[in-house]
This record gives C-alpha cells, structure tokens and sequence, in this order.
C-alpha cells in the first residue's frame, strides 16, 4: 500500500472545506494524510474537526506579528516542522507571502471559474453576487497553485455548476460549495498524491498538465504495440 500524500490544511473560519476532505479520506476516496491544521484564529469553529480526528493544530495569528513576512515564515515553518508535502488553503483569509521551497505546493480553491471574477476585491459572497449581476449562464470552482499574487497561480482543475434565473446569491453559493467546491478539491489532491499533476513550460504559458492514470497509460502503450 502506497504512503499517504502529506499536507497541511490552513482554515480561518468554519472548516467545512477541511471536514469534506476529512470525510473523504474516511471513506477511502483520497489517498491524503492531514497532518497539521493551521488556523489563523483560535477561534475558527472549523478546529473541532481536526480535535476529532487527533490532527495536531497550530495557531498563527497575524495580529502577533509586525509584517506579512513575518508572519507568512511562521505558517510555514510550522508546515516544514510537520514534513508535508503540500499546502491546502482551506477558506484561509489571510494573505501569505510563498515562500521559494514552497513554491507550486500551495493549493487554494476559489468559488468562480478563474480568471472571471477573482483577485483582491473577490471572494466569499462578492463573487456569487458579481456573478449573478453579469447575468453568466455557468459558475463553478478553480483549484489552483497559490502564487504571491490573488488567485492567479497555475490551475489545477475546475468544475462547473448551472446558473438559474431564480438565482440568490445563498443558493448560488450552496451550489458551487457541494456541488463543485467539495468534488474538485479532492479531485486535485488525489491527482497530486497519484503523481499526475505536472508543469508545461512554453514560450510565454506556465501551466498545469494532468497525466493520466498509471495503468490507463501502460494500456495506451499496449494499444499502440498493436498496430
């Protein structure tokens, strides 16, 4: 049995992003070892869920700190001193610096189809409102590779949802969550601990590439030996 794929998960608020992934390594549908949950406040509800399954927790607020530096540095030293792999922005609303050995293994999940309606002035209800307003037809969910800038690093994957005409901006939100949010998340981080995530590096593109499964790929070459 192949080693589960090391990560820390970062929370500010409710955790229900970190209980989805929770509940799908439960179910043994993401092959992922939570090692620490980091929270940007002792008072994120979203703690319970890492109390309940014994996941060791750190605290790191910014309002202890003189700079985003600063601050950035002890997140992530917290997440070298657990020896993960990569990162989950799980609903984190604190701005981090990334620092060079972290690079493209930092994941955020952002609640649009990026590049629409993303960047500073765009998260949380703001984006489903912005949605609603330019009247688009589809929404959904990007994971993508965090980078030092908003919602712009490498994407991963991204999934869809309908819009309807008796759209809110509730029941938009409740749809990207279930529906697109908590089916790509896990999606991406399951391609990660497979090993078919990797990096296309063109003229002036940095982009993601998934690969397909192993025995998908000896089969392709099976086939090709045929003709």
């Amino acid at each position: 049995m192949a080693a589960k794929l090391p990560i820390a998960v970062l929370i500010s608020g409710t955790g229900r992003t970190l209980k989805n992934l929770l509940d799908q390594i439960e179910a043994g549908k993401l092959d992922v070892d939570v090692r620490l949950v980091v929270s940007s406040s002792d008072r994120a509800k979203g703690l319970q869920f890492a109390e309940q399954n014994n996941i060791p927790i750190a605290i790191v607020k910014s309002s202890e700190f003189q700079t985003t530096q600063d601050f950035s540095d002890a997140v992530f030293e917290a997440c070298r001193a657990a020896k993960v792999k990569y990162v989950a922005m799980c609903g984190y609303l604190k701005l981090l610096a990334i620092p060079d050995d972290f690079t493209n293994r930092v994941l955020n999940i952002h609640p649009s189809l990026i590049p629409s309606f993303c960047g500073e002035n765009y998260s949380g209800r703001r984006v489903h409102d912005a949605a609603l307003r330019r009247g688009v037809k589809v929404s959904g969910a990007t994971v993508h590779f965090v980078d030092n800038e908003y919602d712009h690093g490498p994407i991963i994957l991204q999934k869809t949802v309908p819009v309807y005409e008796n759209d809110t901006v509730d029941t938009l939100s409740d749809r990207v969550l279930h529906d697109a949010e908590f089916v790509a998340y896990p999606e991406a981080l399951q391609l990660l601990a497979e090993g078919r995530v990797t990096f296309v590096d063109e003229r002036d593109s940095f982009r993601v590439r998934i690969l397909p499964p192993k025995n998908q790929k000896q089969q392709n070459l099976a086939d090709d030996d045929n003709f």
